[in-house]
């Protein structure tokens, strides 16, 4: 475990999204979707993931996630990712998406 301050950790802007959009990330090396994110207003990103495993496209479309929204975008293939979506890999070594509990307005923050 790395441990961190607390100055850290208030340097990732974490926020609740729904997904609008979901499509097949075909120049992907391994599996993976894009995404189109609303996160309020904070407006909409893209991001990629590679949640095929446990994820069809139908399972996607308009759940709410939480993702960072405030790292560095990364180029993958063709596609500019503007976010990264939090999960967790489970015993099977799939990824797991986090999520609320209960709906919440996007674009809030974790804290």
């Amino acid at each position: 475990m790395k441990v961190i301050t607390y100055e850290n950790f208030t340097k990732l802007d974490i926020r609740i999204g729904t997904i609008i959009e979901v499509t097949n990330f075909k120049k992907a090396r391994k599996p993976a979707y894009q995404l189109t994110i609303n996160f309020g207003r904070l407006g909409v990103k893209k991001s990629s993931a590679q949640i095929t495993d446990l994820y069809s496209k139908e399972d996607l479309l308009h759940r709410q996630i939480i993702a960072v929204v405030n790292f560095k975008t990364k180029q993958i293939a063709n596609f500019i990712s503007e976010c990264l979506v939090l999960g967790i890999y489970n015993e099977k070594n799939k990824v797991v998406l986090l999520q609320t509990s209960t709906e919440i307005k996007n674009g809030e923050q974790v804290s």
